[in-house]
């Protein structure tokens, strides 16, 4: 051990580059100044120092994501003041142009969306944008997005700061120290070894950037990120060009411009990348530059050239390619990681890190220190990872779309193309050949939409508009709601937890009780101790020590290292049954029609009630049949061992001929639920709303024995009377525009909130969703109807109604019918 290696500290931070040095940094800030940052060559090295030094905040529709922005804006601005080194952080402004109708559709989204979380942006001319950016040819443009307060930054300069202000809170930073796994026991982390020895500590962070995936691998930590060419290229000095333009983007060119050195700069996103060392980052890579492939870009640069005319004919004073990392759904990979306690984990910023640097430093320092994110953290919680998702060609193709989707008009609904057919249910051919198209669900092929007959179900197009499987969606939707749907929900989480104490560990998880006669499945949220959610799913009494826990597939990692975190200490064991279990649910008014034929147990609604949980005979297979519903009509979920599926399948589907059972996709699942205002984790619903915010006191127990954790919270919480903040379901009048997420919402002309997911709702005859509604007040019903509702779709506002209670059978008497 050297003399400068400590030999315990209270958090080590793995990485010296603008990620790690924000957390160091606020970690110091939150006075845990017991900190040692390691970084394996110098501060910077790796991608930091050669990124573009963007600082723009304009493009999110993620509140989250918005605010890292905003923050490290702020942060850079304001941070020499406090350490004495300058970020080289300068307001020139930033364009985002709209060449096309699907860009200026999806940036008026955006505008309407960054306006109401703070952001400063104008809609600006063709003309206007000339004015600012004099040398770019704004002929075919349609029009630009201004942002006065956005700009750049010196990367080098900005990291540096933050790691002088790590040191004056006395975080250490001690460079030329490779981390080579880390220490763990008893299901923690107990430390690091270094080539320098090792290092006692409680808490190690991961923020290796482009290594961080080899890293984790020692530790069996899945962190799927994969680097890619990335290029940018520099001009000689051109006549004209001042410092004080804007950074100038159109994504419709593949480029990003700004002054640099006299000349422009051309930072380029291509849609088709190369993928750069897919079986491992080089130990000795630190300032490197990777030989460009003029022969590839070529065309990508002379397309981004022709934006601004003058480059073609301006000198080249560098092509600069280099490695930045991507992660398979182009969000990063943040959060403590499953199956080990204290593991750290901030990398694939996707590109973005210096501008949500400071952000994600917060984030993460404040994560560690209290025990829980301030923020929503479900869309980038490393949780979600899959350790399929670490081979190497899955890894190289997904990333040759995701940097390419940095540039891509963002339509809703969007697929992965890339990495596909992964998991396939024991049904996948059968609903292939009645027209099912695919979506990626997690890495499940799941149906989205189904063509009718003759109709080829591979083609989507998109727009923001009426897609072409509109008619199809209605017509699935209608046929639940009328009659009878099929939808293969395999891919969803399915957990068996047994053992002595299974009851008593779920009650005490569980808000609601769960512990009560076998053979009732009970809808439950999982808390924290603020009493905010962790996880919404069913729990199923089986027997008085076997039980099955059902969330959805994107809940799946969280779900399973939230029990085994608060089970540790129980006599109870929990056994994953995703991939051996299919799910087959059968749903609409004339769904027990469909299944009393081929069963020989009666489902009367006086021998099979509503939350019932069997087992039943359908024709030769065995099921688990659960009267429940996610789509507001009668229902059944069938549970079958997955060699049993096709029979099971087949059975109904004949059975459902007679009365009109059609097959139902995603989309239909996604319109049914949001017309019964049912809510959906990680997309309405997230671990920072209390469970009185989200509606759901109904499915809570306060009095149950034992209680729960987030009891006192949530006690607290209600004693305090009606929440001022709560999610609202919200119709627009009109039957023509469509909402899909981020929309603002607006009462007597003043925003309020925004739509956290959204969908079309065809029995209730218009767009549909659900909003997170700050009123300032006790928001009850008679604050709603007292108001004039309105929400901005692209810019243009439309009447709407807004409602606590679902607008679609508020009575439950579909249900229990």
């Amino acid at each position: 051990m050297t003399a400068d290696l400590p030999a315990r500290a209270r958090v080590v931070v793995i990485g010296g580059g603008i990620i790690g040095t924000s957390i160091a940094y606020h970690l110091g800030r939150l006075g845990w100044s017991d900190v040692v940052l390691i970084e394996r060559d110098r501060i910077t090295s790796g991608t930091t120092w050669h990124a573009a030094g963007l600082m723009t905040c304009f493009g999110s529709l993620s509140e989250t994501s918005m605010g890292m922005r905003q923050y490290t804006r702020e942060l850079y601005r304001t941070l020499e003041a406090e350490t004495g080194l300058s970020t080289g952080f300068t307001p020139v402004g930033f364009i985002e142009a709209a060449a096309d109708v699907g860009r200026l559709e999806e940036f008026r989204r955006v505008a309407a969306f960054n306006r109401h979380v703070g952001l400063d942006v104008h809609e600006i001319s063709p003309a206007e944008i000339a004015g600012l950016f004099p040398l770019a040819d704004t002929s075919d443009l349609l029009a630009g997005f201004y942002v006065p307060e956005d700009g750049r930054v010196n990367p080098v300069d900005a990291t540096m700061s933050l790691a002088r202000g790590a040191r004056q809170s006395g975080v250490r930073i001690l460079e030329g120290v490779s981390a080579i796994h880390a220490l763990t026991g008893s299901g923690r982390v107990r430390g690091v070894a270094t080539d320098h020895g090792d290092i006692e500590c409680e808490y190690v962070v991961n923020c290796a950037g482009m290594w961080a995936r080899q890293l984790g691998e020692r530790n069996d930590v899945a962190i799927p990120l994969q680097a890619a060419e990335h290029y940018y290229l520099i001009t000689e000095a051109i006549d004209g060009v001042d410092p004080r333009w804007p950074v100038l983007e159109d994504p419709s060119r593949h480029g990003y411009y700004r002054e640099e050195g006299g000349g422009l700069m051309i930072g380029l996103f291509e849609p088709v990348c190369a993928p750069w060392s897919v079986g491992g980052i080089p130990d000795g890579f630190s300032f490197g530059e990777l030989a460009p492939d003029w022969d590839r870009m070529g065309p990508y640069l002379e397309r981004a050239m022709q934006r601004v005319p003058v480059t073609l004919e301006a000198g080249i004073r560098t092509f600069f390619c280099g490695p930045e990392s991507f992660t398979p759904d182009l969000a990063p990979i943040v959060g403590q990681a499953p199956g080990i306690d204290n593991y750290f984990v901030a990398a694939g910023m996707n590109s973005v890190g210096i501008l949500t640097g400071g952000g994600m430093g917060r984030i993460v320092a404040q994560w560690i220190v209290d025990g829980r994110p301030d923020v929503d953290v479900t869309g980038f919680d490393i949780d979600r990872m899959h350790d399929f998702q670490l081979n190497p060609r899955y890894r190289a193709e997904r990333t040759v779309e995701t940097l390419g989707m940095v540039y891509e008009t963002h339509f809703p609904g969007r697929a992965m193309r890339t990495a596909r057919g992964i998991k396939r249910s024991a049904v996948h051919d059968r609903l292939a050949e009645r027209g099912a198209y695919f979506r990626d669900v997690s890495g499940w092929e799941g149906a989205d939409w189904y063509a009718p007959a003759g109709v080829p179900a591979h083609v989507e197009e998109l727009s923001w508009g009426r897609q072409n499987w509109f008619a199809y969606w209605e017509q699935e939707h209608a046929a639940v709601r009328n009659a009878a749907g099929l939808m293969d929900m395999s891919f969803m989480a399915k957990f068996l937890v047994q053992g002595p104490d299974a009851g008593r560990l779920l009650d005490r998880v569980s808000a609601n009780a769960v512990d009560g006669e076998p053979g009732v499945i009970t809808y439950t949220q999982w808390l924290n101790v603020a009493g905010t959610i962790e996880a919404d799913l069913t729990v199923t009494k089986l027997a008085d020590d076997r039980f099955m826990v059902i969330a959805s597939d994107t809940a799946h990692g969280h779900v399973q290292a939230w029990l085994k975190r608060q089970g540790r200490d129980d006599h109870a064991w929990t056994t994953d049954v995703t991939s051996g279990l299919a799910q087959l649910n059968v749903q609409g008014p004339l769904s027990r029609d469909v299944l009393q034929a081929i069963t020989s147990v009666d489902l009367s609604n006086e021998a099979f009630p509503f939350r019932a949980a069997r087992y039943i005979d359908l024709g030769f297979a065995r099921a688990l049949c659960v009267r429940i519903t996610y789509v507001g009509e009668l229902g059944y979920e069938l549970y079958l061992p997955t060699e049993q599926a096709a029979h099971a399948y087949e059975q109904v589907w004949e059975a459902g001929a007679p009365v009109g059972l059609r097959h139902a996709g995603l989309k239909a699942l996604a319109s049914l639920r949001m017309e019964k205002a049912y809510r959906d984790y990680g997309h309405d619903i997230d671990n920072t709303d209390s469970v009185l915010e989200a509606g759901l006191g109904f499915a809570v127990a306060l009095d149950k024995p034992g209680g729960f954790i987030g009891k006192d919270a949530v006690a607290a919480q209600k004693a305090s009377g009606p929440p001022g903040r709560r999610l609202v379901q919200v119709r627009v009048l009109d039957p023509e525009p469509l909402m899909h997420h981020g929309e603002v919402l607006l009462r007597d002309g003043s925003a309020v909130g925004y739509l956290r997911s959204a969908s079309y709702g065809h029995s209730l005859g218009g767009a549909v969703g659900l909003a997170m509604v700050d009123a300032g007040e006790p928001l009850t019903q008679a604050w709603l109807d007292n108001g004039s509702w309105e929400v901005d779709i692209a810019g243009m506002r439309y009447s709407a109604v807004a409602s606590l209670r679902p607008m679609y059978d508020p009575d439950n008497s579909r249900i229990r019918g």
